[in-house]
């Protein structure tokens, strides 16, 4: 993460925003995060109740900062709206996490606060830091890790079939073949692997002949790099740093933070640095105590 920065002007004037899934989930955080909001700032609270209306809420901010109530989901929906909007560099953004546990991993790796009071503290008493995205050739964000997992294989791949289910399994297969054929390399790849052409930064790491397990994106918070791992069968990890990725061959689906997208046949992903601001807890050492966060 870059070096902190002042919220900036009319840091008093905030927007928040309280999904519903937060209002469902933990009403009382909600309350609280209200209140610590509004006793400490000119607040002016928005409750959509869907994508729309959060969306529409957003772009009426005027110079209110925003400040998302709610969980991963929620930050990875106005994250990517201002980005479609082209105003994430401009601005910043403030997250008060309210969801599950398992709903708020991405907002925690980031360094969000885990409390309602603190969080809201920070959103009002905290510093800008910059941090890198991932967007991709559709103009898909993603804020953290971004995962291809090995395919599933089928139940009972790996046991040959026989007399009636044999011959049911060659037609099928025959059909198949005719009405879509086969993806290059896709028919011969092992159980549970694919053959993917991957590139980083122009350099390549693994081509069509040569199954993978796995890969893995995930960008180093700030600097405009990412950490990218080609998991190979045989257990010999390819690891590079890169800005760009290019991932291309069969059908392959992505794990993008907490969303699930594809099938594609081809997707780039390019780190912008620096690409937009949350706000989080000064560092220890900023106010007098020894040591960091």
């Amino acid at each position: 993460m870059s070096a902190a920065e002042p919220p900036g002007d009319g840091d008093d004037q905030l927007l928040v925003v309280i999904d519903p899934v937060a209002r469902r989930t933990d009403g009382e955080s909600v309350r609280i995060a209200k209140d610590v909001l509004s006793a400490g700032s000119h607040a002016k609270i928005c409750l959509p109740d869907t994508p729309e209306e959060f969306a529409r809420a957003l772009s009426r901010r005027g110079a209110r900062r925003p400040v998302v109530v709610g969980d991963d989901a929620a930050l990875l929906r106005a994250v990517a709206q201002l980005h479609r909007e082209r105003e994430l560099a401009r601005g910043v953004l403030s997250l008060i996490p309210v969801g599950a546990a398992h709903a708020l991993e991405v907002a925690h790796a980031l360094g969000v606060p885990r409390g309602a009071v603190a969080a809201a503290r920070t959103a009002l008493d905290g510093v800008v830091r910059r941090l890198d995205l991932l967007v991709d050739d559709s103009d898909g964000v993603v804020l953290g890790r971004l995962c291809i997992p090995a395919p599933t294989p089928a139940p009972g791949a790996g046991a040959p079939h026989t007399g009636v289910t044999a011959v049911w399994d060659t037609c099928r297969s025959l059909m198949t073949s005719l009405v879509r054929p086969a993806a290059p390399g896709a028919a011969t790849a092992p159980p549970g692997t694919y053959r993917l052409r991957v590139e980083a930064d122009g350099v390549l790491l693994s081509d069509l002949d040569a199954p993978v397990r796995g890969i893995s994106v995930l960008s180093q918070g700030d600097g405009g790099l990412a950490d990218v791992v080609v998991s190979t069968p045989d257990g010999e990890d390819v690891t590079v740093e890169a800005k760009a990725v290019t991932v291309s061959g069969a059908d392959f689906r992505y794990r993008a933070d907490i969303q699930t997208a594809g099938p594609v046949r081809t997707r780039t992903w390019t780190v912008r640095a620096g690409a937009w601001g949350l706000m989080l807890p000064l560092p220890a050492s900023a106010d007098g105590a020894t040591g960091g966060r």
